[in-house]
Order: structure tokens, then C-alpha cells, then sequence
């Protein structure tokens, strides 16, 4: 069985529309435990492509040959450069480390913009659960944050050295093998599953008052506007709970806000919306809960049992008198 270590705080956030990304994820550990002490999974877009352990890298998820994507020498020459790196930082920033368990990461991306212009790519290293620094490189230029108390002596000639291979080698070799990707998952990233949209309500036997609550589900690509509205105006985010995006298990995803409703709130007449855009949609979508229409549903929906029962009485008494 397959272990995976999740300590990252380094996190993806959604591509744009039109644009795709490429991101490799390490992990270096320092000490003994059960997992690799280095590896790294590579992702295009939000798609595991690969993963890397103990000098092997293994495709994910791909359908068609895809040795051709990456080269060989490639992964050789980002896994050997990481490892150092790993352990040279490992030694800047605890030069006096002892037996205690070390974790350090890195996070690495390019992007690739409309009709196919390279865009940025960026590295952000962190050590125990904090991000140390960030280089970012595009048009040309590079700007590095660190926040990490290290002398310029001692970290300038290991950056010059980076920035070279970067613009020389990782950032041309990581727009070529997202290009190429691209090319072998175009079917999967440029995918378009509709949301599927809800208001649920929920009584609420503490405060005498319910819930309501807007829920997004089965849309793909990830990015979505999800908007709760009451009486035609947008709920403030302070009053909204949740709104956190989360991953079903067939590859698409869910969001839910929800608004907590007072006993007094319940008496009145208010109509609540929920509204999405996403880019499988040629048109917003609405769905609405109407205090007012749905008791007067109600209401015709019991008026119409009774009905049918005084029909069914009539039919078996005159069936009873023949």
C-alpha cells in the first residue's frame, strides 16, 4: 500500500479561465520515518500526472503513451538539483540539527496563458510548516522574497546559481512538457461538467431558527462564483458560513454557503436565491426559496389530497349502492 505524507501548506489555487498550470510538489524529510525522504507528484492543472519516489517516475491517470512528455534526462536533472537543494537548505537553516524529524518543500509552477504565451512560473520553498522564500520569474525578470534570517554572503552565490538554471533550463523545460501535456490531456482539463445547484433548509432546534443553504455540486473546471441572495440582495461573506471548495470522488467538485436564519426572520416574508457562474454555463443559474410561495404549495398540495379522497369516498359509496 502506497503511504502519503500530507504536511503541505503550500496549496493550488485555480487556474484561469483559458490558461493552463503545471506544478511539482516536494517533500524532503530529515530523520527516520515510514515515508520516502524525498519525492514529488506533478500536476497539470488539478490532474495527478505523475509521481516520483526513490529514483522512479510513475505516470498517473494517462490513457495514451505519454513517454514522450517528459525526457528522461528532465527528470533526472530537476530530481538530483531539488535533492541538493533539499539538503543544502536543510543545513542552512538548522546548522545544528540533531536526530529531530525535519520536513522541508518546495512548490513550483508555470503557467501558460491564452492562445499559448508563457506566462509566469514561480518556486516557494518551506521548512516545518512555514514558507521561507519565494522566487518569481517571468518576462525576463526576477524578483525573490526571503524571510528567513540567512546573510546575503551565503545565499548570494547559491542564487545566482538558481536564477541561472532557471531561466536557462527549468523555466523553457516546464512551459515544453506543460505544452506537451496539454496536448495528451486536452480531453481532461478542457472538460465542462454543469453544477448541479440547491437551496436545503435546515431547522435549527437551538435557536428556534433554521439554516439555508446554497450547494454547488458535480462542476468541473473548479473555479465557480456561488452567491446567496436574500430579497434580491447579496448576503454579506460575514453572515455567510462555509464557501470552502472541495473535491468529489469522480474528479468534479462541491462548494457550500450557508446563512443562519433567526425565529423572527423565519416568521417574515423573505425569498432567498442561490446563483452560480461557471464557465460550463452560457447563463447564470438560479434557484429560489420563496417563503410565501412555498406555504401557498403547501397549501394546494394538501387541498388536492382532499379532493381526491372526497372522489374516492363518492366512487366506492355509489359502487356500494349498485
Amino acid at each position: 500500500m502506497e503511504r502519503i505524507l500530507i504536511i503541505l501548506i503550500l496549496s493550488l489555487p485555480s487556474a484561469l479561465n483559458g490558461s493552463h498550470s503545471l506544478w511539482l510538489l516536494a517533500t524532503y524529510i530529515q530523520g527516520e520515518t515510514q515515508f520516502p525522504k524525498f519525492s514529488y507528484t506533478t500536476i497539470l492543472d488539478d490532474i495527478i500526472v505523475g509521481y516520483y519516489n526513490s529514483g522512479v517516475y510513475i505516470p498517473r491517470g494517462n490513457t495514451t503513451n505519454e513517454d514522450d512528455v517528459i525526457d528522461s534526462k528532465y527528470i533526472k536533472g530537476v530530481s538530483d538539483y531539488m535533492f541538493s537543494s533539499f539538503v543544502r537548505r536543510s543545513t542552512l537553516l538548522r546548522p545544528n540539527h540533531n536526530k529531530s524529524l525535519g520536513v522541508y518543500q518546495t512548490m513550483v509552477q508555470c503557467k501558460l496563458l491564452d492562445k499559448d504565451k508563457p506566462g509566469q512560473m514561480i518556486t516557494k520553498d518551506a521548512a516545518s510548516g512555514s514558507t521561507t522564500d519565494e522566487l518569481c520569474y517571468y518576462n525576463n525578470s526576477f524578483t525573490y522574497n526571503i524571510v528567513f534570517n540567512i546573510t546575503s554572503e551565503v545565499l548570494k552565490p547559491h542564487l545566482e546559481d538558481f536564477k541561472k538554471k532557471f531561466k536557462t533550463f527549468y523555466y523553457p523545460t516546464c512551459i515544453e512538457t506543460l505544452m506537451n501535456y496539454l496536448k495528451k490531456r486536452v480531453d481532461n482539463v478542457n472538460r465542462k461538467m454543469k453544477p448541479r445547484l440547491r437551496l436545503i433548509t435546515k431547522a435549527n432546534t437551538d435557536s428556534g431558527g433554521s439554516q439555508v443553504s446554497c450547494l454547488a455540486t458535480g462542476f468541473y473546471p473548479r473555479h465557480i462564483n456561488l452567491t446567496l441572495f436574500k430579497d434580491g440582495q447579496p448576503v454579506s461573506d460575514r453572515k455567510i458560513t462555509g464557501g470552502d471548495l472541495l473535491p468529489n470522488g469522480d474528479g468534479t467538485y462541491q462548494m457550500r454557503k450557508t446563512l443562519e436564519i433567526s425565529a423572527e426572520e423565519q416568521r417574515e416574508k423573505h425569498r432567498y436565491t442561490c446563483s452560480a457562474t461557471h464557465s460550463s454555463l452560457d447563463n447564470k443559474l438560479d434557484v429560489y426559496l420563496d417563503n410565501g410561495h412555498y406555504r401557498f404549495w403547501m397549501v394546494g398540495c394538501v387541498v388536492s389530497v382532499l379532493v381526491l379522497v372526497c372522489i374516492i369516498l363518492a366512487i366506492r359509496w355509489r359502487l356500494q349502492r349498485c
